[in-house]
């Protein structure tokens, strides 16, 4: 598997983006994540889905603003944020956990193997 992370760019505080992480296999048997990495410091679980989609899960630093979303037949994950904050800013990545679950999200980055290159989101003030 194969991921494409895009969508990322600059965004005025309040603002809106939308990213797109396009896989290169099938991935409808797979759970899902998007993490971030902002500069100097580690890197963070965001969003998760499970592999069919009905089941959800955010980090609280974005709950209410970010929705997380799959298209199993495009085989696309997608992220969608709203009311940007400057402390969005960071590097943003889409992994796959070679796993199904039926609702539990797994929020550590060891238990995603498939990784894309990451977007760059920078919200300014």
């Amino acid at each position: 598997v194969q991921l494409q992370a895009s969508g990322g760019g600059l965004v005025q505080a309040g603002g809106s983006l939308r990213l797109t992480c396009a896989a290169s296999g099938r991935i409808r048997s797979y759970d899902m994540g998007w993490f971030r990495q902002a500069p100097g410091k580690e890197r963070e679980f965001v969003a998760g889905i499970n592999w069919s989609g009905s089941s959800t899960y955010y980090a609280d630093s974005v709950k209410g603003r970010f929705a997380i979303s799959r298209d199993n037949a495009k085989n696309t994950a997608y992220l969608q944020m709203n009311s940007l904050k400057p402390e969005d800013t960071a590097i943003y990545y889409c992994a796959v956990r070679e796993g199904y679950s039926a609702s539990y999200i797994y929020t550590g980055d060891r238990e995603y193997r498939y990784w894309g290159q990451g977007t760059q989101v920078t919200v300014s003030s």
